[in-house]
């Protein structure tokens, strides 16, 4: 079902200007800043199992996934940049990993030391099955990374132990998590392994889900508890309020939404079930077209860190989960391999190029857990009861107690080679372009392909082949939705596009020789975008777009009160490259409007007679604020 797959991490090299030094800040302080956040806060000292009931700092019920996902950031890395430090250091934390495990296979922190006789007796809210997750991804990379099997080893054992105890046999537990992650993860370790067990128990998960009667009140009342005093709501919460081939509208916690979908597209790419990736398109369409913020963010509000209603996407309150961000990358990314459709493709790129992005400074040691669109530092103070204390800061925090966000960004970051290709039979697929070199088996051969590039500075792509022989394939290159006039050569002659352009793919056959060379042009103007009129909060709004790139304004670069600033239908908008702001970025700059601020002396209101003035602004990309001083941002402009 299923007609591309995506070029391994392993066979892409990214050596680009934009790309290039993140990954590099990502790899030589990020990691190593992660590493020494998991020893002091306790998380790796915790796998020694050497707690003790009355002592402090008791192990946390998912503190295992912060780990996992920090091995498999240092897997990736260690791929493509062999690093003997952060190699014996993830050796050592998986020696102690391995040494945790029960004798029946049982892996989990907080279950062995804190409360080993409640295993399994609170799947809603315990982080079981999502902890399993992320270790099982972490050991499936580790593996791939270095062939090394110690980890894997230790997670086939859980995952067998774990088909022991759910499933639809005589005394199993017909349960599924509350927090999903497991169900991506074991299709993961069935493509390893080629274990079809572990493809079956991810379906088990997914298919149950939602079933009556319902499994959460059921283990509620095992534990002598009322269902109905559950203090997040309904079911939706966790998308168990119905089968999920049922399900039209994406409900709930944004991460676990995220998760939950991209398992769904796995498990029916692997088994060929249609109704399954067709309620997938149902809810993509629901979250794109009436839930996603246009940085790609996703889960509007606080409250249960979810999503609420159609439309409903308010900016200084927004959630939008850094996690949340990761997840819809991993869903678009699966979403793409099934027909090569470009709609998924440019949603991966909205939400990568901002609302994965801005999750982490410019210098690697600082991150967002939320990513609003509108800020003021005085609400954040003065209003707990509506901004989340640390979650929602107007600043980047070193840290989290909930801590899923930084280790996400730092994997996500790692692996972002296999989320630039995808091959098929006789097909190759461009989808983000990122500067540098991969190797790509094709057809039984090899096709060695670079890019140099700016993007998205700026629009110009090289891309250069070398065959082993002459070769006939597709080379399908992305046209992202907001590049109206693409422009496309091979070996210096010009090739007319609209002809070739199908998903918001050119599609270029013919017989590749050594050498090619393909260059495509994709103009970058700055663009005003709005929003649908039902979304209240962005009505006589624009907000400034150039390429993938949304922007934002600052107190830092434009003055207080951001709110009366408005940009007028006519103004000349003009990008130039600065290379001494932000580690370098295109800026947007032009002419607003504004009030005079004189003559409000002892006034609090006035009747409107206010003049106004023309002031210059500069709009910098949405990703890179809050780098400097602390102050106002915004993105969505009023206009005249």
């Amino acid at each position: 079902m299923r007609r591309l797959t995506p070029v391994s991490w392993k066979n892409v090299r990214i050596e680009g200007p934009f790309w290039g030094p993140r990954q590099e800040v990502n790899r030589a302080v990020t990691l190593p800043i992660e590493y020494e956040q998991l020893k002091k806060t306790g998380r790796l000292d915790a796998w020694k199992l050497e707690w003790k009931p009355g002592q402090p700092n008791p192990p946390h019920h998912f503190w295992d996934s912060d780990v996992a996902k920090w091995i498999e950031a240092a897997a990736y890395s260690l791929a493509t940049h062999p690093d003997e430090q952060l190699s014996r250091r993830v050796d050592e934390v998986i020696d102690w990993i391995a040494a945790a495990q029960q004798e029946d296979g049982y892996l989990n922190i907080h279950f062995t030391v804190v409360e080993p006789e409640n295993r399994w007796k609170n799947l809603r809210d315990m982080h079981e099955l999502y902890c399993a997750g992320h270790l099982i991804e972490a050991a499936v990379a580790y593996y791939e990374a270095t062939g090394k099997r110690k980890l894997l080893d230790v997670l086939c054992r859980y995952a067998d132990h774990i088909a022991t105890v759910f499933g639809p046999g005589p005394g199993q537990k017909r349960g599924y998590p509350g927090h999903e992650e497991i169900e991506l993860a074991l299709v993961k370790l069935y493509r390893v392994t080629g274990k079809k067990r572990y493809l079956d128990l991810a379906k088990f998960f997914i298919d149950e889900r939602g079933r009556l009667p319902h499994y959460f009140d059921l283990e509620a009342r095992e534990r002598g508890e009322d269902p109905k005093a559950f203090d997040l709501g309904k079911y939706d919460y966790n998308q168990s309020h119905l089968p999920v081939r049922e399900q039209t509208t994406a409900e709930g916690h944004a991460v676990r939404a995220m998760y939950l979908y991209s398992g769904m597209a796995d498990v029916a790419a692997e088994t060929g079930d249609r109704e399954l990736f067709r309620a997938c398109e149902r809810l993509w369409e629901n979250v794109t077209e009436r839930r996603m913020y246009i940085t790609g963010g996703v889960g509007s509000s606080a409250n249960g860190e979810r999503f609420t209603y159609d439309y409903d996407l308010p900016n200084d309150l927004a959630y939008a989960e850094t996690c949340a961000a990761i997840g819809l990358v991993f869903w678009a990314q699966r979403m793409l391999q099934f027909e090569g459709d470009g709609r998924y493709a440019d949603v991966l790129e909205r939400a990568l190029y901002n609302g994965v992005l801005s999750g982490v400074s410019l210098d690697g040691k600082r991150f967002f857990y939320a990513n609003p669109l509108e800020v003021d530092p005085q609400a954040y103070l003065c209003r707990p009861d509506l901004y989340r204390p640390q979650a929602m800061a107007p600043t980047r925090q070193e840290w989290f107690g909930c801590a899923c966000c930084p280790p996400n960004l730092a994997r996500l970051l790692a692996s972002l080679g296999g989320y630039v290709y995808s091959q098929g039979k006789g097909e190759l697929y461009v989808h983000l372009y990122v500067g540098g070199s991969a190797e790509i088996p094709l057809d039984g051969q090899v096709v060695h392909l670079s890019q140099e590039t700016r993007y998205p500075w700026e629009g110009s792509v090289r891309i250069a082949l070398r065959l082993p022989s002459e070769m006939r394939f597709t080379l399908a290159l992305r046209i992202p939705s907001w590049a109206e006039k693409a422009n496309l050569w091979v070996n210096g002659q010009v090739v007319e596009l609209e002809p070739l352009v199908q998903r918001g793919y050119a599609r270029v056959k013919r017989l590749w020789q050594d050498g090619d060379v393909v260059e495509l042009d994709l103009p970058m103007p700055v663009m005003r975008m709005e929003a649908h009129p039902a979304v209240r909060d962005d009505c006589g709004r624009v907000a400034l777009q150039r390429g993938p790139l949304v922007y934002c304004f600052e107190e830092v670069d434009n003055g207080p009160y951001l709110a009366d600033l408005a940009l007028s239908r006519e103004a000349t908008l003009r990008s130039r490259y600065m290379e001494d702001l932000l580690g370098g970025v295109v800026v947007i700059e032009g002419t607003a409007r504004r009030r005079v601020l004189t003559g409000w002396e002892h006034q609090l209101y006035r009747p409107a007679w206010s003049q106004m003035r023309e002031v210059p602004f500069l709009a910098i990309p949405y990703y890179a604020w809050a780098n400097r001083d602390v102050g106002e941002m915004l993105v969505w402009i009023r206009e005249v």
